[in-house]
């Protein structure tokens, strides 16, 4: 649910659903970002969650891998940040039964450079979602791959971050000014964001070195990483070429069978944190 941190309770309200908001979120391209934002969106999608992504790239990939092009876009994530328009006047249905989108646009392009003078620059994006807000149960933003006012606005926006990490070499040094920033944000714009997971991507089996990355992320981060990991795979590279996430493009592939696998291992996880909260406010409640 998103929190008002100015201490206003209208969207606070236990008997609204809006919907957890999660920034999928990493400074450097290149490492599947968009793709897990797609294909883990779809995998919810197709369990019965009731998924809204929003594409806050200007490249507009995740718009693009569900085949929607520039000239269908129309109103999007620039008018939802700029022109005060209503999240119900311009999310669209996707292919996918569950599954919609606010798209990027063109506009997006030039939205760093107006965010500089913008009064409450770091807050559109959410001063957005509280405004209007359907019924979804998860709100997954593809962020840019970089740390600037868009992404600023969605890590002020989101409750929860997830972050894609190539397995590489350079894997943990790049992560080091996402992680200065989320501190940043959490002092000044919004205590309770926390990173919910990161996902290894592009793993290969075949290299040594993937194992060796693996383990070093895993002993940095701890158990915020998820144990699903995604392998590379020609056929998840194919897809968005399709204008298909990679579940419709070649179900029984390697990569379609992880990113499913992670949605499953993220649902598991939601369930026992319910379950830990519920054991802990009946306490307080045999408490009082």
């Amino acid at each position: 649910m998103l929190r008002n941190i100015d201490g206003d309770d209208q969207f606070n309200d236990p008997g609204i659903n809006r919907g957890r908001v999660v920034a999928v979120v990493n400074q450097k391209g290149g490492v599947g970002k968009t793709t897990t934002a797609v294909n883990l969106a779809t995998a919810l999608a197709a369990v019965g969650k009731r998924i809204l992504i929003v594409d806050a790239d200007p490249q507009g990939n995740a718009s693009t891998g569900f085949g929607i092009s520039r000239a269908e876009r129309g109103a999007g994530c620039y008018e939802l940040m700029f022109d005060g328009a209503l999240v119900e006047n311009i999310v669209r249905p996707t292919i996918i039964p569950n599954l919609s989108i606010i798209t990027s646009s063109a506009d997006l392009a030039g939205a760093e450079i107006q965010l500089v003078t913008t009064e409450r620059r770091e807050f559109r994006m959410r001063d957005a979602f509280e405004r209007s807000m359907h019924n979804y149960d998860l709100i997954l933003i593809d962020c840019p791959p970089s740390l600037n006012l868009i992404t600023l606005n969605a890590l002020v926006a989101a409750e929860g971050l997830l972050v894609p990490l190539q397995v590489e070499f350079y894997a943990l040094e790049g992560i080091t000014n996402l992680l200065q920033t989320i501190d940043a944000v959490r002092a000044r714009f919004n205590p309770s964001l926390k990173i919910e997971g990161v996902v290894l991507t592009m793993f290969d089996k075949r290299n040594s070195l993937s194992s060796a990355v693996e383990r070093d992320v895993r002993a940095y981060f701890g158990d915020r990483v998820y144990e699903s990991v995604i392998p590379r795979n020609v056929r998840v590279s194919e897809a968005p070429s399709h204008g298909k996430p990679v579940l419709l493009y070649d179900l029984t592939c390697p990569g379609s069978s992880a990113y499913m696998n992670l949605a499953s291992e993220i649902l598991r996880r939601e369930a026992e944190l319910e379950m830990q909260n519920t054991a802990v406010e009946e306490r307080k409640a045999v408490g009082q």
